[in-house]
């Protein structure tokens, strides 16, 4: 069978998405602040075949301060009362940048929303999405200690050898088209078996042209780039980023696609 594009990680809730842009099979729908739950589920009920919502706390919260726990603990409720609806926990994880977190008090708590948003995910059974900027070795260790083993590390950008230590715990890798002509991220997407890869754009942010707005169209500069990089073509970069999706979140699977189908 052919796949379509899948979009593992972007911020349709964002206010300057109006509407859903098309050329993709399956956009998982990630969410940063409570503020957020209800757009993406009106939009899910819109696009049910297209959109794929996910429900996480980010480690900074609007006008860029360090999350708090209190802010975690007036969106669990909805976690759970939409659990069935959710292909994901995300965008969960840590920024230790020294602007986003200027004190070990503001690690400290990162730390105690995002272990308990991997123990809600182990709860209800669900895969996270992990923003891991400036940490990207703790968020491993701390997903390997919580038993974690289903995970997304979006927009990685932490050093090939902390890369393989994930995949070794069996987690994916995306990377959005920002990247594309970053030398780094080149020799880490050599490096990352392409079992381990989806392909993301993190819209409206990280597109190909920082003044423009990113849209989950420009997904297949993505793939383009890793297929060069890996020297393979663009179709089976498609696909197999597509699988990698799929086994990752199987419930943003399209309602036509039965498991058998992926195996």
């Amino acid at each position: 069978m052919e796949y379509g594009f899948v979009d593992c990680h972007c911020h349709i809730s964002a206010h300057e998405f109006e509407e859903v842009s098309a050329g993709v099979k399956t956009l998982i729908a990630v969410t940063e602040e409570i503020g957020e739950f209800d757009r993406v589920l009106q939009l899910q009920k819109s696009y049910p075949d297209l959109v794929a919502p996910c429900f996480g706390i980010h480690p900074l919260q609007p006008e860029r301060r360090s999350v708090k726990p209190q802010d975690l603990h007036a969106a669990l409720p909805q976690f759970y009362n939409h659990r069935e609806q959710l292909v994901a926990i995300g965008e969960i994880g840590l920024d230790f940048t020294p602007w986003c977190a200027s004190s070990q008090q503001d690690r400290d708590d990162q730390m105690k929303v995002f272990v308990e948003q991997l123990d809600v995910a182990k709860e209800l059974d669900l895969p996270v999405n992990v923003h891991t900027r400036s940490a990207a070795r703790v968020a491993i260790e701390t997903m390997r200690e919580r038993g974690v083993s289903r995970a997304l590390l979006h927009n990685f950008a932490g050093k090939p050898s902390v890369a393989l230590e994930g995949v070794k715990a069996g987690f994916l890798f995306s990377f959005p088209p920002a990247v594309c002509t970053n030398p780094q991220r080149e020799k880490l997407i050599r490096q990352i078996p392409l079992e381990h890869i989806c392909l993301e754009t993190d819209s409206p942010a990280l597109g190909p042209d920082r003044h423009e707005r990113n849209e989950p169209g420009n997904i297949g500069l993505c793939c383009s780039y890793i297929a060069e990089v890996k020297g393979l073509s663009p179709q089976s970069v498609r696909t197999v980023t597509a699988q990698n999706a799929y086994r990752l979140f199987p419930k943003a699977r399209p309602a036509d696609r039965t498991p058998d189908t992926l195996r």
